[in-house]
């Protein structure tokens, strides 16, 4: 052995860090000022990573990219915290410019001690879409951390609306949490608003209105049995867009469906100001949640952004390159199919790559689970507008090697008439909120005539939908949710009461198919209000039996209200506060839910079809009140619904779901088990507690508007 080979031996290379990768990347020495750089306003610079969008921290400075197809030059701005005015004017060379990628490295910058924006100069040519306006303070599209929107309500000074950015040091420690990488079949999300939440003062949470809040309720949900808690929209929005105040009442958008930045967490959702560390807090949340088995879901709004139309404000992508992230009319004006004033240009190459890369940077930096996608039939419309036969951006999400593992569920409907419950483009990868589930059920449940085989063919996966495109699971079933009455007040009102949202109760859906029991509003008759949790209690029972993915809103378990508003989007108040004082009173409800999401869990033939039959049933079978008679015509609001399958872990399962959605009592009969086995009821919803018992022979009562769930044991 030589001195070479020896010394080879006992010094092994060292594991080279991050940094150190970057700077070979860069082709720099480890010792920076000895590289020739360029002088521009003082600040020493040099080109940069042209394939890292956005700004990046590295050793020495920050690396700054961003791109525009027409712009003619851009200037990078730096900023003291908070400033209004910029400190330092950075432009970039032209020769730091490669297609139309535009990089540099800023030498000497402490990521704590600067904000960030650009300008972007162009032509102005509004009837092409190009109103490029080099006066304008530009947020950077791949931002990481939006400045000014920490503190919930506060408007912009001065009545500017211009945005910063910050960098983010992203050292947040995973560990080695594994993501719960749940079965399609087994998931049963919770939709929640994080601010609404835990914001009244009775939800008994140290840091009300956040993401910290949220996870104080951790074991909370861990009683109720959810396993999926899907967000409404956490990117940074503009809760001031639009405000207003009305008899007093101060009026935000506060559901925030109004993206101002698509790779950075709403601030104003964090207990604490994370300067530079945006993000954390949200990522404790998800990793403790992943960790008990929940996965975590985001609500992402890509069909619009918060700039709206021709008269809405200019911060962003209107002044990078308007004729592409916009679906634009021939004349320059904005297509409106979002009903918010523009709708994003999904399909142009340029946003398709954006909205890819941000799905794949809140998986990778975030462990995000799944994704519902706002009005998402605009995800696949051309850039005329029209729908696409296989829009190029869906069939990428479906595909992407990234987000193989994530749940993809599309709003399968937009404001431009576009509705596609059933046949969204899907490659067997998407989910679809069924909308036509939430009305059948809802018709059902308050007698409609004529309802009983439609609701009939819900409660068993909307096979005539989905699986005549061989869609297993693929609807989320659902009765209520954000948009619309919550379930207690589903049963409470007939009509709409929106007038405190100030447009004289114009505003907001009018088909609600709901039922108020006899009594608009509140009462206090008991018969009612008896009736009223019964009919809840209905709507829950099918829900947690019908095939497909299970989804209800927060509240409904403890009868939490709206008092009749359907479109409570502007309401930061107790009106879409959940008010937990209503668990205590409505304990009897919150256990019902709990057994039925048990009762789910535990009969996995509820949840999909996991054989051919057993005891010679089918998988399926519909019956009357006599059994394999549908009876559909003559008893048009009786429902009779048997599963049958072999669990391979449990064994034969056999179960029976009777409805009856009429104001009398009806004789049933049941479908004969085998010798060895009898009907027990599992769950009635006629009693206010969950009560189990054996009845003898194959005949039930089954008592006015209520459902028996029965088990062949």
């Amino acid at each position: 052995m030589n001195n070479t080979e020896h010394t080879l031996q006992n010094h092994p290379e060292p594991v080279k860090s991050n940094s150190e990768k970057i700077m070979e990347q860069l082709n720099l020495p480890r010792t920076i000022h000895m590289v020739p750089l360029d002088d521009v306003n003082g600040y020493q610079i040099r080109p940069g990573l042209y394939d890292i969008n956005g700004a990046t921290a590295i050793p020495g400075g920050v690396n700054f990219t961003v791109y525009s197809h027409g712009a003619t030059s851009i200037e990078l701005l730096l900023f003291h915290r908070e400033a209004e005015e910029p400190y330092a004017v950075i432009p970039f060379p032209d020769h730091y410019r490669i297609g139309n990628v535009y990089s540099m490295i800023v030498f000497r910058l402490n990521i704590e001690e600067f904000e960030y924006a650009y300008r972007v100069d162009g032509p102005y040519e509004p009837k092409k879409g190009l109103i490029f306006n080099r006066n304008k303070y530009l947020l950077d599209p791949y931002a990481r951390a939006v400045t000014g929107q920490s503190r919930w309500g506060v408007a912009h000074p001065k009545g500017q609306q211009h945005y910063k950015a910050r960098v983010v040091k992203d050292d947040f420690d995973w560990g080695a949490s594994p993501m719960p990488l749940l079965p399609t079949e087994d998931l049963i999300i919770y939709e929640l608003h994080v601010r609404g939440f835990t914001k009244h003062e009775s939800s008994g949470v140290f840091h009300p209105g956040t993401f910290a809040g949220l996870r104080e309720k951790l074991p909370y949900l861990l009683e109720l049995g959810v396993n999926v808690v899907e967000l409404m929209p956490i990117f940074e929005f503009d809760e001031m867009q639009d405000y207003r105040e009305v008899d007093g009442e101060k009026l935000y958008n506060y559901w925030g469906y109004n993206t101002v930045s698509f790779f950075s967490p709403n601030t104003s959702y964090s207990a604490s100001v994370e300067y530079n560390r945006e993000g954390n807090e949200l990522k404790h949340l998800i990793q403790e949640f992943n960790q008990h088995g929940i996965e975590v879901y985001l609500d992402v709004v890509f069909n619009h952004t918060a700039e709206g139309n021709e008269h809405g404000p200019f911060f962003s992508f209107k002044g990078f390159d308007n004729n592409i992230y916009y679906l634009l009319k021939p004349d320059g004006q904005y297509y409106n199919f979002s009903g918010c004033g523009n709708s994003l240009n999904c399909n142009h190459p340029i946003v398709h790559q954006m909205i890819l890369n941000c799905l794949r940077y809140w998986v990778t930096t975030y462990h995000i689970n799944g994704f519902r996608f706002d009005l998402a039939s605009i995800l696949g419309r051309n850039e005329d507008g029209t729908p696409m036969n296989k829009p190029p951006l869906l069939q990428s999400l479906a595909f992407d090697p990234i987000l193989g593992d994530v749940k993809l569920i599309a709003e399968a409907w937009d404001a431009g008439g576009l509705y596609q419950v059933g046949t969204f483009p899907s490659w067997n990868r998407w989910a679809e909120w069924n909308g036509i589930y939430r009305d059948d059920m809802r018709r059902y449940l308050k007698g409609d005539p004529g309802m009983a085989q439609a609701a009939a063919m819900r409660i068993i996966g909307s096979r005539d939908i989905y699986e005549v495109r061989n869609r297993t699971n693929a609807s989320v079933n659902f009765i209520t949710c954000h948009d619309g009455f919550t379930l207690y007040d589903l049963f409470s009102y007939n009509t709409k009461h929106n007038e405190k949202n100030g447009w004289n109760n114009t505003d907001g859906a009018n088909d609600n198919n709901s039922w108020n029991c006899g009594v608009e509003g509140e009462t206090d008759n008991p018969e009612i209000l008896a009736l009223r949790r019964r009919m809840a209690r209905n709507a829950f029972a099918l829900l947690m039996c019908s095939r497909g993915i299970p989804m209800f809103l927060a509240g409904d378990e403890f009868c939490n209200t709206q008092f009749g508003n359907n479109n409570a989007y502007c309401q930061d108040n107790i009106t879409s506060w959940l008010d937990w004082r209503l668990l205590e009173k409505n304990q009897d409800m919150f256990r019902f839910f709990c057994y039925m999401i048990q009762l789910r869990k535990d009969h996995k033939v509820l949840r999909t079809n996991v054989s051919e039959g057993v005891f010679g049933f089918p998988d399926t079978s519909f019956h009357g009140v006599t059994p394999w008679k549908e009876h559909f015509e003559e008893y048009d609001r009786y429902i009779g619904v048997m599963f049958a399958g072999q669990d391979q872990t449990t064994g034969p399962q056999v179960i029976y779901i009777a409805s009856n959605a009429y104001w009398e009592a009806l004789n049933v009969t049941l479908p004969e088990l085998p010798e060895s086995m009898c009907w027990q009821v599992a769950a009635d919803t006629w009693e206010e507690r969950p009560l189990a018992y054996h009845i003898d022979g194959d005949q039930i009562t089954i008592r006015p508007r209520s459902v028996i769930i029965l088990i062949g044991k």
